[in-house]
């Protein structure tokens, strides 16, 4: 070989190896840094028979549910929002993403951000910054109930190992639905007299349920043949083992899930790791995510339902059903076996029991201060104002100002909302949670908690009796902005001098961003000020938010960046 060729040949050499080093760099890089995922959706009306009845729905590029997000941890999600509403505001709340730095992208309208007004273009642009399962829905009235809502899968970083293994990874959205539109529903919980929603026609498993057509009697509007009703099948192998998410996005409903011959095992709640546990039955309600291992171990040549139904409410709805079906099954048929009719519905104590079982992993504990600084109870009461029906907390009922929250935090506008300091408890000695209160009247306001940067806090969530006698019901808050660890569960009326001391639980509590408040029961949690902004704390029962039982926490205000201007859409211009 020449000299000549022999340097050339070196000095490819030389440029193939950098340009490897360069490309390993910036894979690295990006690996560290995350990639971008971008989409753009169009909400918009669509006529559906998602549960066999013809009905408006609200869809994301046309489909009900809306597309799954996937991403993995510390991924730049960019969701360009189309109103296509026509005559309608939206909103879209990524439930369970923090964002961390980004306070306007929540989602919360009234809160965080102006309404999306009628054929505006809006971008949510935000870090998912832990592995877990999450979903989305709208914020904006009671919108999420008309299907604008879908999941949010997050993956692990590279080479992290989870505490458990499976062969494949499937989604199960749980929804309840009616075919009175949101707006009727609105109305009627809005007037004098009140008009209650009543139970749901169906539940959905995938945006997928059935209605008895026959109780309606007109094809045009109601055909039980429809394939758009079909049942949703989770096709599966034998002898293998699948991770399955499952999310509640109930307008209403808490539920219990089941499926046929299967045992779960509980691996993950709201984003984190469960010492495992196993059920045949798994309590869901609405904003709570659950990760659940099931193996494929039964009869191949038997199909098998997956089966949702009501709990803690009188269930005047018929089970949802979905089909398991071993592969080597035709898909055209159900299974030969009756529908499971669920547990109880009002037996309190095997969902109290599931709620004391979920503990974080032992190899995944996040460790609670052990005091806090302040502590808030808050009491869920049902009360009338001026004769309207209302739900209330601490005897107050929320309303939301013009101006969101962040908006007027931010550049001191102090006419928006109430300045008055919000209520931190209630006369908890005298009053008796079990009995309708003897003067049920209440106040509205728009006043909000404001809270030290970085203090540790404990909420108390009470729960009593509502305007109707023996009467109370489930509540799941569900908390904007956070996670929080859950220090315990208790019956009766929680005492503050006793009760957080001998039940909490501050070894291995398991953090969630949605927790449940049973009938005449609390719940106790704990989280940190530590998220620079204002946010959401309230029921995620969609009738009850909208009658005013939520609160606003408002931290390190003066820490968060400049906000974007487009969520400013409803401020009055200064000029």
């Amino acid at each position: 070989m020449s000299l000549k060729v022999g340097k050339q040949l070196k000095s490819l050499e030389t440029v193939l190896l950098l340009g490897f080093f360069i490309i390993t760099g910036a894979l690295s890089v990006l690996s560290a840094q995350g990639r971008t995922r971008r989409y753009v959706w169009k909400v918009e009306k669509r006529y559906k028979s998602v549960d066999c009845f013809k009905k408006l729905v609200i869809t994301i590029n046309g489909s009900a549910p809306g597309p799954t997000i996937y991403a993995r941890e510390g991924d730049t999600v960019i969701v360009e929002v189309i109103n296509g509403l026509i005559t309608e505001n939206t909103a879209i709340h990524w439930h369970g993403i923090r964002q961390i730095g980004t306070p306007w992208s929540d989602g919360a309208e009234a809160v965080t951000q102006c309404p999306i007004l009628p054929g505006e273009h809006f971008f949510y642009n935000f870090v998912v910054d832990r592995a877990g399962t999450f979903m989305y829905h709208a914020h904006y009235g009671m919108q999420s109930s008309d299907g604008l809502v879908g999941m949010i899968i997050v993956s692990v970083k590279p080479g992290f190992v989870e505490p458990f293994k499976y062969d494949h990874d499937r989604n199960i959205l749980l929804t309840d639905w009616w075919h009175k539109s949101k707006s009727e529903q609105t109305t009627g919980l809005l007037s004098k007299p009140f008009t209650w929603v009543g139970e749901p026609q169906s539940l959905l498993i995938q945006g997928r349920g059935r209605y008895n057509c026959s109780l309606i009697n007109d094809d045009t509007l109601c055909r039980n043949n429809n394939t758009d009703c079909s049942p949703y099948v989770l096709k599966v192998d034998p002898g293998k083992t699948y991770r399955l998410r499952v999310g509640s996005l109930t307008s209403l409903s808490a539920l219990n899930f089941e499926i046929e011959g299967h045992n779960m095992t509980v691996v993950e709640a709201d984003g984190h790791y469960v010492a495992p546990f196993l059920v045949s039955n798994l309590y869901i309600y609405s904003g709570e995510t659950y990760s659940v291992l099931i193996t494929a171990n039964q009869d191949p040549s038997n199909k098998y339902w997956i089966a949702t139904n009501v709990v803690s409410r009188p269930p005047n709805t018929d089970t949802g059903l979905a089909i398991l079906n071993y592969r080597q099954q035709s898909s055209g048929s159900s299974p030969s076996t009756n529908p499971p009719i669920g547990p109880l519905w009002n037996d309190t104590a095997p969902r109290i029991r599931q709620s004391l079982k979920i503990k974080a992993h032992r190899d995944h504990i996040i460790s609670p201060p052990k005091t806090s600084d302040q502590t808030i109870i808050l009491l869920n009461t049902q009360n009338k104002i001026d004769g309207y029906i209302k739900w209330s907390i601490n005897n107050v009922s929320y309303t939301l100002p013009q101006i969101p929250y962040l908006i007027s935090l931010k550049k001191n506008v102090t006419d928006a909302f109430d300045q008055s300091p919000a209520p931190v408890s209630y006369d908890y000695q005298s009053y008796d949670i079990y009995s309708v209160q003897t003067n049920p009247n209440a106040t509205s306001s728009s006043s909000i908690y404001r809270l030290e940067f970085n203090s540790t806090v404990d909420i108390i969530l009470q729960n009593g009796n509502t305007l109707n006698p023996n009467n109370s019901e489930t509540h799941p808050w569900h908390f904007h902005g956070h996670d929080f660890w859950v220090l315990g569960y208790g019956t009766g009326k929680y005492d503050p001098k006793t009760d957080l001391e001998k039940n909490s639980n501050l070894v291995d509590p398991i953090m969630k961003n949605t927790v449940p408040l049973h009938p005449y029961g609390w719940t106790a949690i704990r989280f940190i000020a530590d998220n620079p902004g204002a946010w959401f704390f309230h029921c995620h029962i969609d009738p009850h938010l909208l009658m005013g039982m939520s609160v606003v926490f408002e931290q390190g205000i003066h820490r968060v960046g400049k906000l974007p201007s487009s969520i400013m859409s409803c401020v009055p211009r200064s000029d």
